[in-house]
C-alpha cells in the first residue's frame, strides 16, 4: 500500500478542527516563546478563559507546572512505551500508538487530533528520534529548488528538521523528525511528539506549491 503524504493528513487534520468549531487565528511572537505559546494554544482549544479569572489563574498555574519532579533515567523503546500510556495524550484519546516488534523496536504513534497522522518513536542509544513522512521525492516539481527552500526555512519549525530517507521499497521520501536525549523527562517526550505533528502539518502548507499535485491542481 503507497504511503500517504502529509498532505492527506492535514486536510483530515483542518476539517477535524473545523468540526470541533475551532478557528485559525495567526500570532506573532519571539522564538524563545514557542513552546509557551504551544502549551497555550492546547488549553485554548479545550475551554473559554476568562482573562483575570480564575480559569486564567487556573491555566497560568497548569503552564508553569515544574516538570523537574521526574527523575532522570534512560528510557529504552519498550519502557518508554508503557509509560506514554499513561499521559494524557493517549489516555483522552487524542493519540493512539501499538509497539511495532523488531531488531529495533518502534512505537507507532496515531495523532487522532492530526487527521490519523502516523508518527514513529524509536529510542536509539542517548537518543529518542520522533519522525514522519512528508512525502516521496517523485512528488516534488523541483527538487533542486525544494532542498534549497528547506535549507533556507526549516530553522523555522521549531524543534523540528527534515531529511531524505529511502524506505523498504527502495524509493526516497522526505521525513520531519526530532530528537531529544534519552534521559529526558516524560513531559518533554509528549511535547516533541505533538510539536512534530504540528510542524508536519505546517511544513506541508508552507511547501505546498512544491508538490507535483498541487501544481496539477492549479
Amino acid at each position: 500500500m503507497k504511503t500517504k503524504s502529509s498532505a492527506y493528513y492535514q486536510r483530515e487534520y483542518r476539517k477535524r478542527l473545523r468540526e470541533q468549531g475551532l478557528v485559525k487565528k495567526e500570532v506573532w511572537i519571539r522564538p524563545d516563546n514557542t513552546r509557551l505559546l504551544a502549551a497555550l494554544e492546547k488549553q485554548l482549544r479545550l475551554a473559554t478563559i476568562k482573562v483575570g479569572g480564575e480559569e486564567f489563574v487556573e491555566l497560568n498555574q497548569e503552564i508553569g507546572v515544574s516538570v523537574m519532579a521526574d527523575n532522570l533515567k534512560s528510557w529504552t523503546t519498550e519502557s518508554l512505551f508503557e509509560a506514554l500510556k499513561g499521559t494524557e495524550l493517549f489516555v483522552g484519546g487524542n493519540a493512539s500508538m501499538e509497539m511495532i516488534d523488531g531488531v529495533d523496536p518502534t512505537i507507532h504513534i496515531t495523532m487522532n487530533d492530526y487527521g490519523d497522522l502516523p508518527v514513529f518513536l524509536t529510542v536509539s542509544g542517548e537518543q529518542i528520534i520522533v519522525e514522519s513522512v512528508l512525502w516521496e521525492v517523485s512528488e516534488i516539481n523541483d527538487v533542486v529548488a525544494f532542498n534549497e527552500a528547506i535549507l533556507r526555512t526549516h530553522k523555522y519549525f521549531p524543534l523540528s528538521t527534515i531529511s531524505m530517507d529511502k524506505m523498504s521499497d527502495g524509493s526516497d521520501y522526505y521525513h520531519m523528525f526530532g530528537a531529544l536525549s534519552s534521559t529526558s523527562i516524560l513531559h518533554n517526550v509528549v511535547f516533541e511528539i505533538e510539536v512534530l505533528a504540528s510542524n508536519v502539518i505546517q511544513a506541508t502548507f508552507a511547501y505546498n506549491g512544491f508538490l507535483r499535485l498541487s501544481a496539477e491542481a492549479q
